[in-house]
């Protein structure tokens, strides 16, 4: 941790650009793709020819991706479609940066989950969670729901202020997929799919990409937004439970508590000083685990801590500003770092934070992360 801590502000995000999310079966990963970059080019006013990294998260080829964006970069990373790929990718992309292995690094993500009825479980990952039966990740974060009801006396009632929290924010979103008010009681209404875990605890699926374009400090004054910067991050990995591994039974505590120290001493940041939490949120009892991992709250807190309205726009620690996992769109993570950045910019509309100057994006997955951004 160290030696990162001279990678401080070096790095910095200077475009971002995001597609409309939903069905489109007229297209695919790279049109999408296509999509996200050519606004994530605009906002920043970067010359597309300049940008000679190139880092891709579920797009089914690298080279074509290259080919249809017209590219030739010198250093091309490629990750598979897991949503914990977001916080590393960023990692490696300020890594490669600051190295001096790319100047400009363009990270796309696309995902056609919603057109082509991808249910992430079941048939079409056979074996990936079987040792007690599973058959989808949602099974093993139920059953980390449940320990952690048994712990602590976590509640769902409890539970439900993360989904009504975010809904209320993806009502203020435009571009958010969900839109119909929702109540704890509605959440409490919504089907079982695997208890404890309601319809309304679970992510979106849905179409949709993400561009992020990083740079230097230096060379990201030139350009048309103000820069935000990667202030700040680390991680933990958690293999030993990897035959199950969506269920860990300390709910990633340590990984993301140790994540989260070390990002926010590279930052040079306390956690009182945080204005807003992106939060990886695949099932609704990820946030939970995020938060007391990060320290924002004691172990087994973090059911009370959230109860009235903590995580809203207008609450102590506003969280998923722009709807998540949960209610805005399934972009695994990538989405999440995007609203960072705008809230950081000011230009969120009715969902900006006031005053926002520092938001941490934090993954509670197997690969656990955390991500220090702050406004320049």
């Amino acid at each position: 941790m160290h030696e990162f801590r001279s990678l401080r502000d070096r790095v910095a995000v200077v475009g971002v650009g995001t597609t409309a999310y939903g069905s489109f079966p007229h297209t695919d990963e790279f049109g999408l793709a296509a999509q996200a970059f050519r606004h994530a080019i605009e906002d920043c006013g970067l010359d597309k020819d300049k940008v000679d990294g190139l880092l891709t998260c579920r797009i089914p080829s690298y080279s074509r991706m290259g080919e249809v964006l017209g590219l030739d970069p010198r250093w091309t990373v490629t990750l598979p479609g897991h949503g914990r790929m977001s916080g590393i990718g960023l990692i490696e992309a300020t890594i490669a940066l600051a190295t001096g292995q790319a100047d400009y690094v363009a990270l796309l993500y696309a995902n056609i989950g919603r057109s082509r009825r991808v249910f992430y479980g079941g048939d079409e990952m056979p074996g990936s969670w079987d040792p007690w039966g599973f058959t989808s990740p949602g099974a093993a974060h139920a059953l980390m729901f449940r320990r952690h009801m048994e712990l602590y006396g976590t509640t769902t009632r409890q539970l439900a202020e993360v989904s009504v929290a975010f809904r209320e924010h993806a009502i203020l979103n435009p571009g958010a997929v969900m839109k119909a008010p929702m109540t704890i009681d509605d959440h409490e209404a919504s089907r079982p799919i695997v208890a404890p875990l309601r319809l309304l605890d679970y992510c979106l699926i849905n179409d949709g990409a993400v561009c992020l374009i990083l740079t230097t400090a230096e060379r990201a004054a030139d350009l048309a937004k103000p820069p935000v910067r990667i202030s700040g991050f680390a991680g933990r990995e958690a293999y030993r439970n990897a035959s199950i591994e969506n269920f860990e039974p300390e709910f990633w505590y340590g990984h993301v508590a140790a994540a989260g120290a070390e990002a926010f001493a590279m930052a040079g940041v306390e956690r009182n000083d945080v204005d807003a939490l992106m939060c990886y949120d695949n099932f609704s009892p990820t946030v939970l685990f995020s938060l007391e991992g990060l320290g924002f709250c004691p172990r087994g807190e973090a059911g009370r801590f959230v109860e009235g309205g903590t995580l809203k726009l207008d609450g102590r620690l506003p969280t998923n500003t722009d709807g998540g996992h949960l209610s805005n769109s399934y972009m695994q993570g990538w989405a999440l770092n995007v609203e960072a950045v705008r809230q950081l910019r000011g230009e969120c509309g009715a969902r900006q934070v006031r005053d926002c100057e520092v938001v941490t994006y934090v993954q509670a997955t197997p690969c656990a992360r955390a991500i220090v951004y702050t406004r320049a």
